[in-house]
């Protein structure tokens, strides 16, 4: 079924057009859009891990939530824009403003149909921009929508069991991703082919803080496409991540749930006239 990890009843294209017009407080219901990708993570997992990992984390999620939370997850976002690893086959991908106009019109067509909170869950490293720009311009058009982006990995998580170097440098495809996977979809990862593609130490560490801080692209870093050491991962690991994951997007969402943010409605809001307010 089209709702993968989600609860069916938390999953809004389930509805139909009159459930959703008869929605309660659409105002407040909080609709998760997860955004991923379909791009090579080396040569021991699928190509589909970010797509997953959104799903799984935002559908998880939803299933934690009490009753009373109105949430709803819409299918996620699996073509991202994946340009730093179109080299290895296997990567699907949009350019940049296909991807933002995409993000663009899903949140307009949810504002249309009356719901004035996204939360936009990013499992993608290549991507916040274009999304960040997106929920930027949805602001602007509409002054009493609120949406929020955030990366997939940004509540908190207990990741102590990598060394320290991996836990700074790593981007792609290595300790923590190859965990979940194996705690997720064990039968598509390969770990006799995990590699270590240790990120160099770049001469830049003032700007960098160990990851590279110019524009770089996955073959920079060697053939395999992994940027990290993927070999100690475990199944117990990925499972206690997801745990942590869950737990706190579940959290999140409930508090942005209960989040009672300044509606802008004049009719100077669309039309980014100065009327004098942002002084006083």
């Amino acid at each position: 079924m089209l709702n993968g990890y989600t609860p069916a009843e938390r999953f809004l294209p389930y509805l139909s057009w009159k459930q959703v017009a008869e929605l309660p407080d659409k105002e407040n219901t909080v609709i998760v859009l997860p955004a991923g990708a379909i791009e090579q993570h080396g040569p021991h997992l699928p190509c589909v891990v970010d797509s997953m990992i959104a799903a799984a984390v935002v559908g998880k999620a939803l299933a934690l939530l009490p009753s009373e939370v109105a949430a709803y997850s819409i299918p996620p976002l699996t073509y991202g824009k994946s340009d730093e690893h179109l080299h290895f086959p296997g990567t699907l991908t949009l350019n940049g403003t296909i991807f933002h106009d995409t993000v663009l019109e899903i949140g307009e067509s949810l504002y249309r149909s009356g719901f004035r909170k996204l939360l936009i869950v990013n499992a993608h490293g290549g991507q916040p921009q274009p999304i960040e720009m997106a929920a930027r311009e949805l602001r602007l058009r509409h002054g009493d929508y609120v949406i929020i982006s955030r990366h997939a990995w940004s509540v908190e998580h207990d990741d102590s069991f990598m060394d320290e170097w991996e836990r700074r440098t790593a981007m792609h495809a290595s300790h923590n991703e190859t965990a979940v996977m194996r705690a997720l979809t064990p039968e598509l990862v390969n770990m006799e082919l995990a590699p270590n593609s240790p990120v160099p130490n770049i001469a830049c560490p003032t700007l960098g803080n160990g990851k590279p801080p110019m524009a770089w692209c996955a073959r920079d870093f060697g053939p395999t496409g992994v940027i990290g050491d993927a070999r100690g991962a475990t199944e117990e690991q990925g499972e206690a991540l997801l745990g942590d994951l869950t737990r706190n997007w579940a959290k999140a969402i409930e508090e942005f749930y209960r989040l009672q943010w300044p509606a802008r409605s004049d009719a100077t809001w669309a039309r980014g006239q100065f009327t004098g307010d942002v002084l006083n």
